[in-house]
């Protein structure tokens, strides 16, 4: 396990064994998440999904989630993301 320079909590730990995703975002992740913040990140996922009752499968609620976890991480594609950006749809 490679050490990373989180961008969340912004010190140097250990990163994930892997990617999260096959794709942009994953290789983001990995490059620039912790395993502790990649771990908070999936508690705040859980949240957000229950609170809000959100369907992953559902190309919308993904949008949103996506929004949020490359907020929540700080990742570099989130560029200014505000917390207007985040909201969930209407049900």
């Amino acid at each position: 396990m490679a050490t990373v320079s989180c961008t969340c909590c912004g010190e140097s730990k250990d990163g994930l064994e892997a990617a999260p995703f096959n794709d942009d975002m994953g290789r983001e992740v990995f490059e620039n998440t912790c395993a502790g913040c990649w771990k908070n990140w999936l508690g705040q996922q859980v949240m957000l999904i229950n609170e809000y009752q959100l369907l992953p499968v559902n190309p919308e609620h993904a949008a949103v989630l996506e929004k949020n976890l490359k907020a929540f991480l700080k990742l570099p594609s989130a560029g200014d993301l505000t917390a207007d950006d985040l909201g969930v749809p209407p049900a």
